[in-house]
């Protein structure tokens, strides 16, 4: 039987008992490197088995964890490894004020990204067809939903967790004047969301030195059936100290739709990976 804990009492596991007392598998690195090359390198076997196989490997990206996507070039064109057996999700994208996709050259055009960090960088040869790039298109606003069906599923799906619990960008509900309720938040598939104030600060303090004006303010997002329907999740952090509390909510928390990322504790297959900064005890509960 789970045993969830309250706020003050996940704040206290020690970080030596925390992968131990965890209700969702986590491993805890010292070294950030080798945590992303234990990512990319798992990518691969993974695609190299299927292909072995001859199997699809059905994958959905997001744009953070990112430092894993040279090591996956590196190692695909080094080994000869071929990505044409893929089939590659975007998880999830910004959008401008009125919902549509953003110029190519914004910075946080993250289809964009995904192709000049990743896709592009894979030897010709050895490159996923463009049919089996699946981007958002807010104009189809189920397009992502549809290729999924048509594929099979996703074997596996890569992402973050955000300060206030957000997978891909399934930011808990904020507003006072209506209700999600936990069936609608777990049935939802591709959806648009509007970007909240933190995400706004975290943002501007994190790579645009404080200029909110250049984040954009809606995005496209991939849902929770989706989510929960991967057959393998996986989820890393190398943030540090602001990510110390929503693990914990993740690890020890009863599942919620105030906190998204808790419901991947009903997942059966999820796996956390996270550096020994971000797992260590947040301050407040020293």
């Amino acid at each position: 039987m789970k045993q969830w804990l309250n706020w003050d009492e996940m704040l206290k596991v020690p970080e030596e008992e925390l992968a131990e007392k965890s209700l969702v598998p986590i491993e805890i690195y010292q070294d950030t490197d080798e945590m992303f090359y234990t990512l990319a390198r798992r990518t691969m076997d993974l695609i190299q088995e299927n292909n072995r196989k001859g199997e699809l490997t059905r994958i959905a990206w997001p744009v953070g964890p990112k430092r894993n996507f040279p090591l996956l070039v590196k190692i695909t064109n080094e080994e000869n490894i071929s990505w044409k057996n893929t089939v590659n999700y975007q998880v999830d994208e910004w959008l401008t004020w009125d919902c549509r996709k953003l110029p190519e050259s914004h910075p946080f055009n993250l289809e964009q990204y995904l192709r000049r960090e990743l896709f592009d960088k894979i030897r010709p040869e050895l490159r996923p067809d463009e049919e089996r790039l699946i981007f958002h298109d807010p104009k189809q606003m189920d397009y992502v939903d549809k290729k999924i069906d048509e594929f099979g599923g996703i074997d596996i799906l890569f992402g973050g967790f955000g300060f206030t619990g957000h997978i891909a960008y399934n930011e808990p509900p904020t507003s006072r004047w209506y209700d999600v309720t936990e069936e609608q938040f777990l049935n939802a598939r591709t959806h648009i969301v509007s970007t909240n104030e933190e995400t706004f600060i975290m943002h501007s303090h994190r790579s645009t030195g404080g200029n909110t004006k250049i984040i954009p303010p809606m995005g496209i997002t991939v849902g929770f059936k989706d989510i929960m329907a991967a057959k393998k999740i996986v989820l890393v952090t190398d943030g540090g100290a602001w990510k110390q509390t929503i693990l914990r909510a993740m690890c020890f928390r009863k599942p919620e739709v105030r906190y998204p990322c808790t419901f991947v504790q009903n997942h059966p297959d999820t796996l956390i990976m996270v550096d020994e900064i971000s797992a260590r005890c947040p301050s407040a509960g020293l």
